[in-house]
């Protein structure tokens, strides 16, 4: 395999960039691939210099897709999250981002097929990490993808073709529940320097923790590279997120990449809620998908930590997620009532584009 090289291709999906390929073009056994991956990448090394990866979390993504075998799915999709400085590759959380993208890697691939007079295309998408669907569609002409198009997304520069992420059962995926600890609202005790912080644990797709931006010591707004060098605060949400963790029934998530961490505070855009999010350790630039949709889901319930913060707007069921750079809308639907509260369809809409498609040559 090394001599030969590993068919891959290089795209971007939503806000994050990652390498896709086809399982059957990779080791069957977990370790093998992982090794494969890890060397394609060029991990472990701060700057991936020797490999594909771009040297941040955001860009150290792998989409191992195949047809499905699931008779309720088109394609199936793995999602691994790969090391930058360390040599880890983890399969606990799904990527939206990624997942835009997943779809046309298939009709490039061969393995899904569309009619060369459709020019919309919609699959099923088996996530494999969590056991979920989601249905992405996206135009198509001749029988192949179009990328070009004018949907703008925040993080992204360029605009492109619209893909519509539709999500099918994703409350609980990874925890078993939307409210992991059987709690809206949580008082963390006898954690050193968190004591009395409230937090709301949610997974609607993503393991998502939430905290107010003032309850530790932030006004909510600051920049990733300022909130990265606050080393108190970095201390302080770690602390949170491996007691949560816990809580969460994740077991030691100290070198686990979920729980995510979503500092929330008032909207400064125009939005609904300000958010900064940490995924777990670096500072997104923008949100998550499933995290955009897992703190979505919280912020519509009364009473989450967060939801009085919330500056509602014409639609609902939509919420305007402010981030470091730009706004990310998630529609959620939402009910309560005396048995709980239930999630039905969510909805987002991002783009993906094709960067490069050839040959990885990992090194020996």
């Amino acid at each position: 395999m090394t001599a030969a090289g590993v068919r891959c291709m290089l795209m971007r999906g939503g806000t994050s960039k990652g390498v896709y390929l086809l399982a059957d073009e990779l080791p069957t056994d977990a370790s093998a691939r992982d090794r494969v991956l890890l060397q394609i990448m060029g991990s472990p090394d701060a700057r991936q210099i020797d490999g594909l990866g771009g040297a941040h979390p955001l860009t150290s993504k792998v989409a191992v897709v195949s047809r499905s075998a699931d008779a309720e799915a088109d394609v199936d999709y793995l999602f691994l999250q790969v090391g930058v400085d360390v040599p880890s590759v983890s399969d606990r959380q799904n990527c939206g981002n990624l997942l835009a993208g997943v779809g046309q890697f298939a009709v490039e691939r061969g393995i899904a097929v569309v009619d060369r007079s459709a020019t919309e295309s919609s699959l099923r998408v088996r996530m494999i990490n969590t056991d979920s669907i989601a249905t992405s569609t996206f135009p198509v002409a001749g029988g192949v993808p179009v990328y070009e198009g004018s949907t703008a997304i925040s993080g992204v520069p360029d605009a492109a073709a619209a893909v519509r992420l539709d999500f099918e059962d994703t409350a609980g995926s990874t925890c078993g529940a939307l409210l992991p600890t059987g709690n809206l609202v949580d008082v963390l005790e006898g954690v050193e320097g968190v004591e009395g912080v409230e937090i709301t644990c949610v997974d609607n797709g993503m393991p998502t923790v939430i905290v107010r931006a003032a309850d530790v010591g932030i006004v909510g707004s600051e920049t990733c590279a300022d909130l990265e060098a606050n080393a108190t605060l970095r201390v302080l949400l770690e602390s949170i997120r491996i007691e949560a963790g816990r809580l969460m029934g994740l077991g030691d998530v100290v070198d686990a990449t979920i729980p995510k961490m979503t500092l929330v505070s008032r909207p400064f855009e125009g939005g609904s809620i300000c958010t900064r999010t940490f995924i777990p350790h670096r500072c997104h630039e923008a949100i998550g998908v499933l995290g955009a949709v897992s703190v979505a889901t919280a912020l519509l319930i009364p009473g989450a930590v967060g939801a009085e913060l919330v500056e509602p707007g014409a639609d609902p069921a939509l919420v305007e997620i402010e981030h470091p750079t730009g706004v990310f809308g998630a529609r959620v639907e939402v009910t309560q009532n005396e048995a709980g509260v239930k999630v039905g369809r969510s909805g987002i809409i991002r783009t993906a584009r094709k960067l490069m498609d050839g040959v990885a040559f990992p090194r020996p």
